[in-house]
């Protein structure tokens, strides 16, 4: 059993604060959370989040020791395609349903946790221990291709051309109703102030409250071919903000088939079970032959199998 001891002469501080003080790669979400399951004790009683502990008062710890790992456990069990790899990245096509990275040892099928498996030393590349030389992310039940770096030179190099626009980011999805033509999406994202795991598009004219911060987001439409009331399209991003294409056609009126989130309480026609969205083209360049390099990856299975059904071909339109 794990177990801390307040210094004596310690002032008063909360059981949250504490936790994270012994356990400083825990983020306070994560600390939290733990204390709510009742994981940690003081003095041999479960604690609560705005408990006050004082000198001489012992925080143990209860539960499970993967909670307790300060990086991504390995994911031996794991597998996914990798279509790129040399000295200095990999690139590697994430499926659908898997996370790109947790925040504590309680995830376990992540991609951090293949990596960590297969490529150890990456857990010591990138801004945190919980993203082993990960240049970006793509949302769970978004599938295709992420870029990861493999030291660190490579990753800053990597994210400067991200914050320049120097990296291409291309997606296909299907959305509801008939797009025409070429459309650009620039509305400011914000936190949904009534639902918190969603992020919200301020069109123009919007007022701007006291305390919302927004992040400025770029998303270009451009149709590949319409069938039975949806239209394929192919999607690219200059900016990369959560959430930012699922929000942005949410506000254009136009979401994503079978997103539970952001689809204003459509149906999943055609049960796939998640929202219609794939990575399938990166285009950036080498961070040390300074090379330009473009990787791809084709459609799943499971979205191949709806623009089959809607007699639709995936091939994007001309750069």
């Amino acid at each position: 059993m794990n177990s801390w001891t307040v210094p004596p002469d310690h002032r008063a501080i909360r059981l949250d604060a504490f936790v994270r003080r012994c356990l400083p790669y825990l983020s306070l979400r994560e600390a939290q959370r733990a204390i709510d399951e009742k994981t940690f004790w003081v003095n041999d009683r479960p604690g609560k989040k705005g408990d006050k502990l004082y000198g001489g008062d012992i925080l143990s710890f209860r539960g499970p020791q993967h909670l307790l790992s300060p990086s991504p456990l390995p994911g031996w069990s794991l597998n996914v395609p990798v279509l790129y790899e040399d000295e200095s990245l990999l690139v590697v096509d994430k499926p659908a349903g898997m996370a790109t990275h947790g925040f504590s040892g309680r995830e376990k099928h992540s991609l951090a946790n293949f990596l960590a498996a297969t490529r150890p030393s990456l857990c010591s590349v990138g801004k945190s221990r919980w993203e082993p030389g990960l240049v970006h992310r793509l949302d769970r039940d978004t599938s295709g291709l992420v870029l990861v770096a493999k030291d660190q030179r490579s990753f800053e190099n990597l994210r400067s051309q991200f914050r320049c626009g120097l990296i291409k980011k291309r997606y296909f999805a299907l959305v509801w109703g008939k797009i025409k033509r070429e459309r650009v999406l620039d509305y400011p994202l914000t936190h949904d102030p009534r639902d918190r795991k969603k992020m919200k598009a301020v069109k123009r004219g919007g007022k701007k409250g006291l305390r919302e911060k927004r992040w400025q987001a770029l998303t270009r439409l451009r149709p590949v071919a319409s069938s039975g009331g949806f239209s394929l399209l192919e999607v690219e991003i200059e900016t990369g903000v959560t959430h930012q294409i699922r929000a942005h056609l949410e506000a254009f009126g136009h979401p994503l088939v079978g997103d539970s989130l952001y689809g204003e309480g459509r149906s999943d026609p055609f049960a796939v079970g998640r929202q219609f969205l794939h990575a399938f083209y990166l285009g950036f360049r080498h961070p040390k032959s300074k090379q330009d390099m473009t990787v791809t990856s084709p459609l799943p299975e499971d979205l191949q199998s709806v623009l089959n059904h809607l007699q639709i071909a995936s091939k994007p339109p001309c750069p």
